[in-house]
């Protein structure tokens, strides 16, 4: 080999592999030496050969690694999308809703194989949308020992603007070259709750600005023109709509006027009607008054003349009702013996009895809502709870309200002390301030005592006891039964015995027992 590489064709071959024709070596080297000289260019160009194919192999066997990666990944996402069950959120996957503002769930659907497997979800977090706050829902679901989950995540944020409300109209009015007066106004939050105080007034010539701002940044603004014109009607004071007197009594004329720009204008006021003290009728007095800006008012008086009460009267007055099977009948005699009497009514019973009584021309007058005791006497509020509350029936029944009472118990009761010491005292003189008149009674049919009794003994008590030298106001309850059997003796000895009969009316002088607490 030695000799061979001594070849002068040694370098020449030796120089490159590429292209070595064994044949034309062949062919120019006929000696066994020139031979083996060919096997080794052989023996080399095989050996670079495979050294270049490996060489290709390893940068081919990378890159098919890189895309078996590839095709292993996608495979892998493939099987999971769908192997695995999916679920999908109805709605947006985030939401923001307001302070306060109830969370709505919009839904989700799970599917496997294009199957609804939605009953197989489970839903987990809570929304509390009273605190701000992000909150996350979690949707699960385990299907063939597969298991996937969806998220939605909801912000609970403050998101509204402060109400601010101003009292009276939408624009102010205000005197013409006076200074105007903010009115009062009120700032609400749905979150910080009362801002009132955090308002920010900013008064111009001819408007008002409202401004406030929540703690989270939530601005609010009202805008109010102010318009200089009076467009207020004056007010005529009056001390009563109604009076009633007696024949021969004076009549104390009393009112007067303001304006809210031109303050008293009381001799301003112009009365219009005539009465007589002396001729028992009703009279009307109109007073009216127009201020500078043209505003006018007016306001109406009733003024009632009576004859005082005359000796042999009687005054039939019932408590506690209206009760269906006692009062009905009642009324039916009533009706039929052309006679007037005066119900003192609790909020027991029918309103058509109530209605009734009023359409029948009796009188309609206030005892008690609930005649309990305990709690009308306990205080002189709860007094006038109790009375307003009847006296608000009987307004929305008749459509009259009625200044005429009778204290459960009458105004001589002592067992209003075991709950207000002195609260008699008291209610006597303020119900006569307040404008009403309070009834008690000189007579009593005995139809309130306990016991059992009949409609002669109830009869008897009425008739031994009229007098004909004094009014009469008896005291009678119609839900008893006994005391409708008795009535219409009791009117038939009355007519027969030179009594008439009448009904309370605010000119029946009060009929007053003696106070005990």
């Amino acid at each position: 080999m030695a000799k061979l590489r001594k070849h002068k064709d040694y370098k020449k071959y030796s120089k490159s592999s590429k292209n070595i024709n064994i044949d034309r070596v062949k062919n120019k080297y006929k000696k066994e030496d020139e031979v083996e000289l060919l096997e080794e260019f052989n023996e080399k160009e095989v050996v670079e050969k495979k050294v270049s194919v490996f060489s290709f192999l390893r940068k081919k066997s990378f890159y098919n690694s890189v895309l078996i990666a590839f095709i292993a990944i996608f495979l892998v996402f493939l099987g999971f999308y769908i192997l695995v069950p999916k679920i999908e959120l109805k709605g947006k996957n985030y939401l923001v809703i307001n302070y306060k503002e109830k969370y709505k769930e919009e839904g989700y659907r799970a599917s496997f194989h294009g199957k609804d497997i939605s009953k197989f979800v489970k839903k987990s977090g809570h929304v509390n949308y009273n605190k701000l706050g992000s909150y996350k829902i979690t949707y699960t679901i385990k299907y063939h020992g597969l298991k996937s989950k969806a998220v939605r995540y909801v912000e609970v944020k403050d998101t509204s603007k402060p109400s601010i409300s101003i009292d009276g109209e939408k624009d102010l009015y205000t005197c013409p070259g006076k200074e105007y007066t903010v009115p009062t106004y009120k700032a609400l939050d749905n979150y910080d709750g009362n801002l009132t105080k955090k308002v920010k007034v900013t008064k111009e010539k001819d408007f008002i600005l409202y401004s406030v701002t929540d703690s989270n940044g939530n601005k609010k603004e009202v805008k109010q023109q102010v318009i200089y014109k009076d467009k207020i009607n004056p007010e005529i004071i009056i001390d009563n709509e109604e009076v009633y007197l007696y024949s021969g009594e004076k009549f104390n004329d009393k009112y007067s006027a303001r304006d809210n720009c031109d303050g008293d204008i009381t001799d301003k006021v112009k009365v219009e009607g005539k009465i007589d003290v002396n001729v028992p009728a009703s009279y009307k007095l109109v007073y009216s008054v127009s201020d500078k800006a043209g505003n006018r008012v007016e306001k109406t008086r009733k003024v009632i003349i009576q004859e005082r009460g005359k000796n042999g009267t009687i005054y039939l007055t019932f408590d506690d009702g209206p009760k269906d099977g006692t009062t009905n009948v009642i009324l039916d005699i009533l009706k039929e013996e052309g006679v007037k009497a005066t119900f003192f009514v609790t909020n027991g019973g029918p309103d058509s009895l109530i209605k009734r009584e009023y359409d029948e021309g009796h009188t309609v007058a206030l005892h008690t809502a609930s005649h309990d005791y305990s709690y009308i006497y306990s205080s002189v509020e709860n007094y006038y709870k109790d009375l307003n509350s009847v006296s608000d029936r009987v307004k929305r029944i008749t459509g009259q309200e009625s200044k005429l009472i009778r204290f459960p118990g009458g105004a001589s009761n002592t067992i209003s002390r075991r709950y207000c010491v002195g609260i008699m005292s008291t209610l006597t003189k303020d119900v006569v301030n307040k404008g009403y008149k309070y009834y008690d009674w000189n007579l009593s049919s005995g139809d309130a005592a306990y016991g059992n009794h009949s409609a002669e003994e109830i009869k008897n008590n009425v008739i031994r006891n009229l007098s004909s030298d004094r009014i009469n106001i008896v005291l009678m309850h119609d839900i008893k039964p006994y005391t409708r059997d008795a009535l219409r003796d009791i009117i038939r000895y009355g007519k027969a015995n030179g009594f008439r009969f009448e009904k309370i009316t605010m000119a029946t002088e009060i009929m007053s027992q003696k106070v005990n607490n």
